[in-house]
């Protein structure tokens, strides 16, 4: 502690105890979940720097990349979800904060391309709504609770990239806002069904500053082909997840680190003109089918499951 001929000072900054006299700062924050998260932040974040030990010209590096990270964010791009999805921070955050096992649908990435609102549809409506080229596909799946009980009334919220790898909000002249994206709503026994193309794996985008540490890093930017869901229900622990489409490049080392075994689905080839005349698709059509189970919300009422 920095000593003055009036005595002691304890507010002053010393390096040995940089993060304590800073988390002291924050003694009088009222919210005390707040007061919790900064001074963890303050702790390991210097704890950081002492490890590490940047020069000044590196730390001035580090901020000119959050300041770019933050100027390439848009109302259709959120490069700061990127960064936290290169980093295993979005995968981490969703995993800690989803229950598992129990045979619950395990959750997964939400992903930056959610920024515009899927538009509502009914069970079995085509999501390829302007025919793009791909293969013909049939999702089907069922909502249950933990016990098995069906949930009818749940928002199945579903987006995709087409068969380039392209989402909507990437190509706004070639592909309408709403394209491959739709909003279901589960029927009386828990089931939803939509028709679709077969997603492709992509490359996530790499323009920006997180294109320049993946660069830098020697590490690839590509995502195997999947097909986005978000589920919700009242009483019931929302869910975000993923249908990641089997034998698809990338299983292995995706670049924001989503995949989890139980996430990979079979996108079946079936040869049947009578099944795909039902379906309303052409003959052969690939069939993926999805169950979700949902966790019971924390403080709902009702009977335990």
């Amino acid at each position: 502690m920095t000593t003055s001929a009036a005595g002691p000072v304890p507010g002053s900054f010393e390096v040995d105890r940089s993060a304590e006299v800073v988390a002291a700062s924050f003694a009088r924050t009222a919210d005390p979940r707040l007061r919790e998260v900064l001074d963890s932040l303050v702790r390991h974040l210097h704890g950081f720097v002492k490890d590490v030990r940047p020069t000044v010209a590196e730390w001035e590096a580090a901020v000119a990349f959050l300041t770019a990270t933050g100027q390439t964010c848009d109302d259709v791009r959120q490069e700061f979800i990127l960064l936290s999805d290169v980093l295993g921070v979005s995968m981490l955050v969703e995993s800690l904060n989803q229950a598992a096992g129990d045979g619950l649908t395990e959750a997964t990435v939400e992903g930056p391309f959610h920024q515009i609102p899927s538009p509502p549809r009914r069970l079995g409506d085509d999501i390829n709504v302007a025919g793009r080229p791909g293969e013909p596909c049939l999702i089907t799946g069922r909502v249950v609770d933990r016990v098995g009980r069906p949930v009818a009334g749940a928002t199945v919220d579903v987006w995709q990239a087409d068969a380039s790898g392209f989402y909507d909000v990437q190509r706004p002249g070639e592909l309408a806002p709403g394209e491959l994206r739709g909003l279901f709503r589960s029927d009386a026994d828990g089931r939803f069904h939509f028709r679709t193309i077969v997603p492709a794996h992509y490359p996530i985008p790499t323009d920006g500053p997180v294109g320049d540490l993946l660069r830098a890093t020697g590490r690839h930017e590509y995502r195997p082909a999947h097909v986005h869901v978000a589920v919700a229900a009242p009483g019931l622990r929302s869910l975000t997840t993923h249908l990641f489409v089997a034998g698809s490049p990338y299983l292995d080392s995706d670049a924001v680190f989503g995949v989890k075994d139980s996430l990979i689905v079979d996108f079946a080839r079936v040869d049947d003109p009578a099944r795909a005349a039902a379906a309303g698709l052409p003959n052969p059509f690939r069939h993926a089918d999805f169950p979700v189970v949902l966790d019971r919300a924390e403080g709902a009422k009702g009977p335990a499951s």
